[in-house]
């Protein structure tokens, strides 16, 4: 959410930024939301007005009874009864334009990064750079549930009689082998200095406005019935809760957090044969970061996330590509955006397996996350991107450590989770 002072001063730069995101249908909100302003500060000034004169006759009525005029303080009195109810009626007035203004400001794109290419959508996202080399092996990779078949690693037929498509149990070698990419997730961020957390599953709707657009929200979120609560979709929107409603010393900054969660997901809309298996799901394992800062450090860290992702996929032998999300591939909260891509060796080209984000102080200033420093309060910016999320991220996995008699390797970083460096199909 912007500052509704920038959106007074620079009207014609929110609009430029709208246009940009491809959302012209956004563009009336901001005369709206001048407007709403302009009526709320007439308000507000009417009313302090209506506050000040209330003290000063609150003064004279003391001085008068105190001298014995009771008929003088009596009218002046009965001013101030009249002035009351003017003053209910215009803080009333006062607390609904808040209101809408809000509802608006909460519609208006969050301003990108002038670095941001313009686009339509991800058709138009710009590669920056690949990290290790790509290969094709002379033998054919199977779809990446034939190759968890091989191992007796999935069972999507009785997750379907259970809990409906989308889901999944995986199973043995395959099963351990998602718990030993997680673990060590986990402990290579905390080697990045990162402190470990496992957050709540489940967070209130302020809390979901907070962190995310309401476009993003109803595609994603499940609610829990009669509840204010919602499944999270990542953790990286209980992470970023944590600290709602808080002031932090600047001295203390930045955060660095890396979390573990399940997540939870609609994934509405129809999918290619590229997103089946268990490459689009409803529920999935995450490891996640998140970073809180001063304004000043937010782009710095930034290129410091994708770089993790990016290092801990070349670690395990898996070739990558950065992206960088052009304006209307952003989502409204974001400043910039980066998607870390996998190679596929099946497929011969990459696919997303994680994003980095930078949103500013969009997050910040919905949830008033403020920093205290010597020049006093300011929002603090907020940044997330994925370390690892399998069951997608085995795909890549799976495709790129496969041999040709089906057993897959396992490089020397995760050896020590999978106490092996080879698993085998069960029939070898």
């Amino acid at each position: 959410m912007l500052d509704i002072k920038f959106v007074r001063e620079n009207p014609e730069a929110v609009k430029q930024n709208i246009k940009k995101k491809f959302q012209d249908s956004k563009l009336p909100l901001v005369d709206q939301v001048i407007e709403l302003d302009l009526q709320s500060r007439k308000a507000k000034q009417q009313a302090d007005a209506l506050r000040a004169d209330r003290n000063r006759y609150s003064k004279q009525i003391g001085a008068l009874m105190g001298q014995g005029k009771k008929e003088e303080a009596q009218e002046i009195k009965k001013l101030v009864t009249e002035q009351s109810q003017r003053l209910e009626e215009l803080e009333q007035q006062e607390t609904a334009l808040q209101e809408k203004i809000r509802k608006a400001m909460l519609l208006i794109p969050n301003m990108i990064d002038a670095s941001v290419p313009i686009g339509k959508d991800d058709s138009e996202n710009v590669e920056i750079e690949r990290f290790g080399t790509p290969a094709v092996p002379d033998f054919p990779i199977p779809y990446h549930t034939e190759i968890m078949e091989a191992f007796d690693g999935i069972d999507m037929e009785s997750a379907r009689k259970v809990a409906g498509n989308g889901f999944y149990y995986l199973m043995g070698d395959i099963a351990r082998l998602h718990s030993a990419v997680l673990s060590y997730a986990r402990d290579f961020m905390i080697g990045r200095g990162f402190t470990y957390c496992i957050p709540p599953f489940m967070i209130r709707s302020n809390v979901v406005t907070g962190v995310m657009s309401f476009a993003e929200m109803d595609a994603m979120m499940y609610k829990i019935e009669g509840e204010d609560l919602y499944l999270i979709g990542t953790s990286e929107h209980s992470m970023i809760g944590k600290f709602i409603d808080t002031i932090h010393p600047e001295e203390k900054l930045p955060y660095t957090l890396t979390s573990y969660s399940p997540c939870f997901r609609k994934e509405k809309g129809a999918h290619g044969i590229e997103e089946r298996g268990v490459y689009r799901i409803h529920q999935f394992e995450k490891q996640e970061m998140i970073v809180v800062c001063k304004p000043e450090e937010s782009m710095q860290w930034f290129e410091k996330l994708w770089q993790n992702t990016v290092d801990l996929f070349c670690s395990l032998d898996i070739p990558v590509r950065t992206i960088e999300c052009c304006s209307g591939d952003l989502a409204d909260l974001k400043v910039k955006s980066i998607d870390v891509e996998a190679w596929s060796p099946r497929q011969k080209k990459y696919f997303e397996v994680g994003s980095c984000s930078n949103l500013g102080d969009a997050q910040a200033r919905r949830l008033k996350i403020r920093i205290a420093g010597q020049k006093g309060k300011y929002f603090a910016h907020t940044l997330n991107n994925t370390v690892v999320a399998p069951p997608r991220m085995l795909i890549a996995f799976l495709e790129n450590n496969l041999n040709a008699d089906g057993s897959v390797r396992i490089p020397q970083a995760l050896r020590p989770y999978m106490g092996t460096d080879l698993i085998k199909i069960k029939n070898t």
